[in-house]
C-alpha cells in the first residue's frame, strides 16, 4: 500500500484487531462500537482493498491470503502512528514524572546506585529509580522497554543493543587494616596461604576462576557469599581476604576502613558498560539517563 492509499486509521485498527480476534462482536467491544458500525467499517475496508479480507468459518472469521499479506504493513503503519503521537521531543528532568528501571549487579548497588540516586533526586525530583537484576531476561527487557538500561559487564547481550564503556576494571584484594600477617604487599604465596571469602555471583567471577585455574592456585575458602552485602563488615572483623573488581573493592574499603592490595594473580580485566536497545536510542528520556550515567561514572568523571 502506498502512503497516499492508506485507509483511515480506525479501519487499520479494525483490521489489526480482527486479525487476532477473528470475531466482529469481540472487536466491537474492544473498540467501544456497536456491531453494525464495525460491520460497516469492515465493508468499507474490503471495498478499499478490493478483497473480502475475512470469511466466516466454524472457527470464526478466517483471514484471506490477501489479509495475511497485508497484516505486516498494517501493523507497521499503526506503530508509526503510535510513535508519532507519543513522541517526546524533549525531556525536562526538573518537571518529569516517570520511572527508570536499570538492570545492574549487586556490586553496582553498592558502588554506583547511591551516587546515581543522589544526583537524580537533586536534578529530577519527580523521577523514580528501580534496580533490577541482570539475568537471562535482560535483553528482552531492554527491547520491550521494561528496562531502560543495563549497567555492568554483560558480554552476552546480542544484536540491537547499543553499549557505551564507562570504566575499566582490574582486580584487587581486600583485607583487615590490622591484618596480623599482611603489611605493605600481598605476594602470591601469602595469597594462597590465607583464608578467603568468595562471591558466588557477579558477572566477572568466571574471569577470576579461570585465572586461578591457570595459576594452579586452590584457595582456602572459609566463606562463600551470594553477593557483596555484608562483605565489608566480614573482612573488617576477620583475617580473611577477598578478591574482587577494583571499583566495588575500593568502595567497600573506604566505607569499612580496609586495606587494598594489588591482586597477585594475573586476572583478566573487563570494562563496565551501559547498554540500551536500539528502539530507545533516540528517546529523549533515555538519552538523558545515559548522559547522566556517563557524567557520573565515565572514565573522565571524578571518583
Amino acid at each position: 500500500m502506498a502512503a497516499t492509499d492508506l485507509p483511515e486509521l480506525k479501519l487499520l485498527q479494525l483490521f489489526d484487531l480482527l486479525y487476532d480476534a477473528r470475531s466482529v462482536t469481540r472487536v466491537a467491544e474492544q473498540l467501544g462500537q456497536s456491531q453494525p458500525t464495525v460491520s460497516i467499517w469492515l465493508n468499507r475496508l474490503r471495498a478499499h482493498l478490493k478483497d473480502p479480507l475475512f470469511v466466516r468459518t466454524p472457527g470464526g472469521m478466517a483471514p484471506t491470503p490477501q489479509a495475511d499479506a497485508l497484516i505486516g504493513p498494517c501493523r507497521a503503519a499503526l506503530e508509526s502512528v503510535r510513535r508519532l503521537t507519543s513522541w517526546e521531543p524533549d525531556f525536562d528532568p526538573a518537571t518529569a514524572r516517570r520511572r527508570f528501571r536499570i538492570c545492574m549487579t549487586d556490586a553496582s548497588h553498592v558502588a554506583l546506585l547511591p551516587r546515581l540516586l543522589a544526583h537524580v533526586r537533586g536534578q529530577a525530583p519527580g523521577v523514580r529509580l528501580e534496580a533490577a537484576r541482570i539475568d537471562g531476561n535482560t535483553e528482552r527487557a531492554l527491547e520491550s522497554g521494561e528496562a531502560d538500561l543495563a549497567i555492568g559487564y554483560v558480554p552476552w547481550l546480542g544484536n540491537g543493543v547499543y553499549q557505551q564503556q564507562l570504566y575499566e576494571q582490574d582486580w584487587v584484594c581486600l583485607a583487615n587494616a590490622n591484618h596480623p600477617r599482611l603489611r605493605r604487599r600481598l605476594g602470591i604465596r601469602q595469597y594462597a596461604a590465607e583464608g578467603h571469602v568468595t562471591i558466588a555471583a557477579g558477572t566477572g567471577a568466571q574471569l577470576l576462576e579461570l585465572a586461578l585455574a591457570r595459576a594452579r592456585i586452590e584457595r582456602d575458602v572459609v566463606l562463600e557469599l551470594p553477593g557483596f552485602l555484608g562483605l565489608g563488615a566480614i573482612i573488617r572483623s576477620t583475617d580473611l581476604i577477598a578478591t574482587l573488581p577494583r571499583h566495588i573493592g575500593e568502595t567497600l574499603a573506604r566505607s569499612n576502613g580496609l586495606s587494598v592490595f594489588r591482586c597477585p594473580v594475573a586476572v583478566e580485566g573487563f570494562a563496565v558498560r551501559q547498554h540500551w536497545h536500539a528502539r530507545y536510542h533516540q528517546d529523549a528520556a533515555n538519552r538523558w539517563l545515559r548522559a547522566t550515567v556517563v557524567a557520573l561514572f565515565g572514565s573522565g568523571a571524578a571518583r
